[in-house]
């Protein structure tokens, strides 16, 4: 449990107007706003009116402030706490025309001026992807309470005209005093596109209307209401918290603003509503007080919670600093220090997934059930399964031999004839598994050498067996190719030796290590040599070094690698102008607000840094759309280059497949015409195999191919026996002498 006061901020609404005397004192932990209201010659000089105001806030933003800034104190840290599982408010309070909408929901012409309602939406996508252990949900609501009554903003059944179309919404409490919403809808939202077009749709069916006071003045009080589930993965624990961010409509007095007929009616219930809101105030900041009147207002009903409940609640106090708005402003910072007399107590919310207790609960239900029927003898069932009861035996063992979680377990009730009904199934299942495994064993040869391994592949199947006969005769292809490959390098250098000229071969591997990631990362040459042998892989590079168009490839490439490094180099550099212009955005906007403040725009004395400041800003622009453009076209050169680099590729694997077919019809000519020699000379040859496997290493085999002939068709056979006990592990051999 967290207690914590409520958190009060204050914001001052930037104006042309005349302005009033106020003052921000800036500490180390909070701000003090002092407003100044001097004596009216005309009451008299004698009067006990006070001359200064003093108002403690945590924060308080003065004309200047962006949008960005008040989310970041604000709304950041009230986030933080609902990814932790706590209730959290944000709600805006001041007189009508302050900018309390332009604060929490924004304005509609700049994307920087967003509120702290679209900013929350995307700093909540945005921690959800920070968190990938954790499953996150959002639901959205948005309620309007206007003249007492509540409608659902985002009713999905009706294209409204007007509000009075829209679904009213009631309050319910049940019997632990808790309020519930009838009629309003829940929406989910999947991504931040989602929640932005859900915000859009109930912002178009708000109450605004034109008052002397505000052109665009909501006429209601709004609720916007996150609902935020968060889950760790393997976890039954699920935390769920809401953030309100509520939108009061704007007290005004109406002396001044002369309001009549239905901006009248709506000015009372405002009023009305905002009373009801301060008397709950001032009830919960007196300690003595046992009663505290929540149910004078649907407003204070719904937000309840947030007002000395389980919430961490903050409050914005908006205020105008026109001379004509000074007593509401003094007033809106009253009601701010009674709010912050307030403490809640926050607790986080837990619970476990209901769907994993109920299935849970009836696991252990259904094994207390079968222990009770098996405790008491008293009842024997007899007879035969049904076949209805059989099929679904069936299913439950299919089910139970898919399921790969080693925890789970055959549940069959407490029925005798059912159990063993499973086990002769089972058994059943488990012999004709067996009967399909099951081939003739490999006969031993009489003349076959004492000292060498014959393989039981008895469990293999005849698709095995004729498998690991087709990969056997693959790694032969690639051995006679690679000794051909070697015998002439060998020739090459032999000729260098001696002084004769070499044929031309192309220096460098054609690897494409040394290019950038961004253009290796899903090389389609790469996956191919992934999915070739050792063998076959070695033959490849030794082809591409001497094919005609590597050298080709190599100077795209190297192009390219030129390219991407001059192309990062114009994004720092653009990257560098476009900060440098923000910066300097800034800056101006600050002089022009401080020139027309003071009236000095047309003053050349006093408007020399903003003009400097703007030819400075014309440069960088200049610059930034040259560099823009530079990088636009280098981007097609490099898309170019990638191009040819990849179809150059593409034709050297089609040629090297063309290539390495021919040289394996060849090499199977070759061994065929061997294996129609007389069988005395393939004895001999048999004699001269060493006796052990390690002998068949590829180096080896290189050697002996140079010096005798492999040509007896019983050495085809030993060769297939002595590469099977390679491929099968050594429990499944048998060593025969």
């Amino acid at each position: 449990m967290v207690k914590q006061t409520i958190q009060i901020f204050c914001r001052i609404k930037p104006t042309k107007g005349k302005k009033s005397l106020y003052e921000i004192d800036s500490k180390d932990s909070s701000d003090l706003i002092t407003f100044s209201v001097p004596k009216d010659v005309s009451e008299g000089f004698i009067n006990n009116k006070k001359e200064e105001y003093k108002f403690k806030f945590e924060r308080v933003f003065n004309q200047d402030t962006l949008q960005d800034d008040v989310f970041k104190q604000v709304a950041e840290p009230v986030i933080e706490n609902v990814l932790s599982g706590y209730n959290g408010t944000i709600f805006a309070y001041g007189q009508t025309g302050s900018g309390k909408t332009f604060t929490i929901t924004g304005g509609p012409e700049k994307y920087t001026d967003r509120g702290i309602i679209p900013r929350s939406i995307s700093y909540f996508f945005e921690m959800f992807a920070k968190k990938p252990e954790y499953s996150f949900t959002m639901h959205i609501s948005y309620l309007e309470i206007y003249n007492e009554n509540g409608y659902d903003l985002l009713d999905p059944q009706h294209q409204v005209s007007k509000l009075e179309d829209l679904p009213k919404v009631s309050l319910m409490e049940d019997e632990d005093n808790n309020i519930h919403l009838k009629n309003l809808s829940i929406h989910p939202a999947n991504n931040e596109e989602e929640a932005l077009n859900l915000l859009f749709l109930g912002d178009t069916n708000r109450m605004i209307a034109e008052t002397p006071m505000n052109q665009a003045s909501t006429r209601s009080h709004c609720v916007f209401t996150l609902h935020i589930s968060a889950r760790e993965t393997g976890s039954a624990t699920i935390r769920k918290a809401k953030l309100h961010l509520v939108d009061l409509a704007g007290s005004e007095r109406i002396g001044k603003t002369n309001a009549n007929g239905i901006l009248l009616t709506e000015a009372k219930y405002i009023n009305l509503s905002l009373h009801y809101l301060e008397q709950v105030i001032v009830a919960l900041a007196e300690k003595n007080r046992t009663h505290v009147p929540y149910r004078n207002s649907m407003m204070t009903s719904v937000l309840r919670d947030s007002l000395g409940g389980n919430c961490m609640t903050t409050m914005i106090a908006t205020c105008s600093i026109e001379k004509r708005n000074l007593d509401e402003s003094i007033s809106t910072c009253r009601f701010a220090q009674r709010v912050a007399m307030i403490k809640n107590e926050a607790i986080v919310n837990e619970e476990l997934d209901p769907r994993l207790v109920i299935n849970r609960l009836k696991r252990e239900v259904d094994e207390l059930k079968n222990q009770l029927s098996i405790a008491n003898n008293g009842e024997l069932l007899t007879g035969d399964l049904t076949q209805d009861e059989i099929e679904k035996l069936k299913v439950v063992i299919q089910r139970y031999l898919e399921d790969r979680d080693s925890d789970s377990s055959l549940n069959v009730g407490a029925d005798m004839r059912k159990i063993n009904f499973c086990f002769k199934l089972l058994k059943d299942m488990y012999i004709q598994m067996l009967a399909k495994s099951k081939i003739a064993p490999v006969s031993v040869a009489q003349n076959a050498p004492a000292n060498f391994t014959i393989v039981d592949a008895s469990h293999y199947d005849s698709k095995e067996l004729k498998d690991l006969k087709d990969t056997l005769r693959q790694r032969d292809n690639e051995i006679s190719i690679l000794v051909g490959m070697l015998k002439k390098e060998k020739k090459k250098y032999d000729d260098l030796a001696q002084g004769k000229p070499a044929v031309h071969t192309l220096s460098g591997s054609g690897s494409s290590d040394d290019l950038p990631k961004e253009f290796t990362k899903s090389h389609p040459k790469r996956d191919i040599l992934q999915n070739m042998s050792m063998g076959r892989q070695e033959a490849f590079e030794i082809f591409k070094r001497d094919y005609v168009g590597n050298q080709d490839i190599e100077n795209q490439k190297k192009f390219l690698k030129k390219s991407y490094a001059e192309a990062k180099m114009l994004g720092e550099v653009i990257n560098t102008a476009r900060a440098k212009l923000q910066h300097l955005k800034s800056k101006s906007e600050q002089i022009y607000l401080k020139l027309e403040a003071t009236n000095s725009l047309n003053d050349p004395r006093q408007n020399s840094e903003y003009e400097s400041i703007r030819k400075t800003m014309e440069f960088e622009k200049e610059n930034y759309r040259e560099n823009f453009e530079k990088l636009k076209n280098l981007k097609t050169q490099i898309e170019h280059a990638q191009y040819l680099i990849e179809k150059s590729q593409v034709k050297l694997q089609k040629d090297f497949e063309i290539w390495w077919t021919e040289q394996c019809e060849l090499n199977e000519q070759k061994q065929q015409q061997r294996l129609e020699s007389n069988d005395q000379s393939r004895v001999e040859s048999i004699t001269s195999i060493p006796s052990t496997a390690n002998s068949l290493s590829t180096s080896s085999r290189i050697n002996s191919s140079t010096n005798s002939t492999l040509t007896n068709s019983y050495h085809v056979r030993f060769l297939i026996s002595l590469n099977l006990n390679y491929f099968l592990s050594s429990k499944d051999r048998k060593v025969c002498f």
